[in-house]
Parts: C-alpha cells; structure tokens; sequence
C-alpha cells in the first residue's frame, strides 16, 4: 500500500503563501507609486509657479502696465512681495514713460532643490523688449533663480534674483 502524501494540502499552502507574498509585493509597490506620483506632483507645482513668475515679470506692457504688475505680486511674498510692493509706483510710471513693452518666454526650467514647504528653481528666459529708444525690440537672455514657498495650496515667489 501507498504511503499516503498531502500533496493537495501542501499546494494550496504554497499557493497561499505565493498569494500572501503577491499581495505584500502589490502593495508596496503601489504605496511607493502613490509616493512617487505625490513627489512628481509637487514638482510640477513648483515648477509650473516659477515659470508662470517668471513669464509675468518679463511680460510687461505700459498700455495696462498696473494689471501686469498686480500678477506679478499675485505670485509674490515675503521679502520678495515687499521690495516689489515698494517700487511698483516706480516701475509704473517708469514703464509708462518709456513706453515700454516687453514679451517673456520660458525656454528651460529646473528644480535646484525643494521640500515640502519650501523650493529652489533656475530659470533660463528671452524677452523682446521695445521701449522709445528701441522701437523695433531687442531680444534680452535671463538666467534667473527664484526662492518659493508654499502658502496654503500656492507656490509663492519669496526670492527672485537674476544670475549670470
């Protein structure tokens, strides 16, 4: 007579063990995907703020030079918000007397570093700026680096500052 094996039982322990390690595997996997799309979202955010910074600082136009300055601010704070609040008046008539237009475009963005609350990005910008003494525009190149924060659910520019 045959000895008697539990290989019936022994399969489905193992098929149930194999299930058991799947699942683990799955769900590590996924809380790490989750992470990641987290993360990549962040840096999107960040990167999307910067760049829309930087296009309305460099798009400027005397013919409603107030609204393009007032979205300026609207993505300011801090000690950034404050030295452009203190020299708006300035820059209008400034803008104003010179008649002075000016087109920003982005051509390239990165993330230098960030956190959850905080953020470094470099920025390469072109401007066509026309004014009295250049009537048919002069394209100017931009190398900026901005310092944003997070407020709430905006990322704001708390530093701007133009580098060589």
């Amino acid at each position: 007579m045959a000895a008697h094996r539990p290989t019936g039982r022994l399969t489905a322990v193992g098929l149930c063990v194999v299930l058991v390690t799947l699942l683990v595997v799955a769900g590590v996997l996924g809380t790490r995907v989750r992470r990641y799309q987290a993360e990549e979202s962040r840096r999107q955010e960040i990167l999307a703020a910067a760049r829309q910074t930087v296009v309305n600082f460099t798009t400027l136009d005397y013919r409603h030079g107030q609204t393009d300055l007032q979205r300026v601010l609207q993505g300011a704070t801090g000690d950034f918000e404050r030295e452009l609040s203190g020299g708006l008046g300035q820059l209008r008539e400034l803008i104003t007397e010179n008649r002075a237009v000016s087109r920003g475009e982005v051509l390239e963005a990165g993330l230098a570093s960030h956190d959850s609350d905080s953020a470094r990005v470099l920025v390469v910008a072109d401007s066509t700026v026309s004014n009295r003494s250049s009537p048919t525009g002069q394209r100017r190149h931009y190398r900026i680096q901005l310092d944003l924060r997070r407020e709430g659910a905006r990322w704001l520019v708390s530093d701007l500052e133009f580098v060589s």
